[in-house]
């Protein structure tokens, strides 16, 4: 049976910059031929099409996808790119920054190797902090809900204050806003890639998360 391809963006990304979303699939379309972009959330029912080889951008969503769905396999975009011998990578001549690893994936060491490959052919000095890779730690984000938001912040400036480097490469758009709140200036990895800066957008907790739990609950 052939195998299929879809590209989930994921909520966050959709929330973040649609337009970008969009110009990842057009690339993936071009190196793979036409394929869905799949915008149902994957903390909802998985699709029914078996042999699918979901492309994502989402630590969550890669989790997700790769561990709960039978018949469903998933590769991250970072992977993908890392294989694409044709993809034509910035230059960002030697900058140094610092990398926080997201927590679904901590112990995925493809997704860690990927992105650091990418981080190299985009000629980006890698700065490690002492917590990385298999032993990184969450950023903040994931006590919200359990804490007050003020506490969860204090995380969030806690985990920025341990990297090593003012740029931080982030690879989950929820870890984009914890390095804003920690005074770092977080560089979404999707961004580098293409080329294009990454904004703020809203630094609110609770106006993202319920941006995120309206997007969930309309996908």
């Amino acid at each position: 049976m052939e195998l299929k391809y879809a590209f989930a963006p994921g909520c966050a990304l959709m929330i973040y910059k649609s337009d970008l979303a969009s110009e990842v699939h057009e690339y993936l379309n071009m190196r793979l031929g036409k394929m869905d972009m799949y915008l149902t959330c994957c903390r909802h029912n998985p699709p029914d099409k078996k042999n699918l080889r979901i492309i994502n951008v989402c630590p969550g969503c890669d989790k997700r996808f790769g561990s709960f769905y039978k018949g469903v396999s998933t590769v991250s975009l970072w992977e993908f790119i890392a294989g694409d011998r044709a993809f034509e990578f910035p230059d960002y001549k030697g900058e140094k920054m610092a990398i926080v690893d997201a927590c679904p994936v901590r112990d995925n060491p493809k997704v860690h190797n990927s992105v650091r490959q990418l981080l190299r052919e985009m000629n980006i000095g890698i700065s490690e902090p002492e917590k990385t890779r298999e032993k990184s730690i969450c950023c903040g984000d994931g006590f919200y809900g359990d804490i007050t938001v003020g506490k969860v912040k204090i995380q969030m400036k806690k985990r920025a204050s341990q990297m090593p480097e003012d740029n931080v490469v982030v690879y989950c758009v929820s870890c984009t806003k914890s390095m804003f709140i920690g005074g770092k200036k977080p560089r979404y990895l999707v961004d580098l890639l293409f080329n294009k800066p990454t904004e703020e957008k809203t630094l609110d907790l609770d106006e993202w998360h319920a941006e995120v739990d309206a997007y969930i609950v309309k996908h």
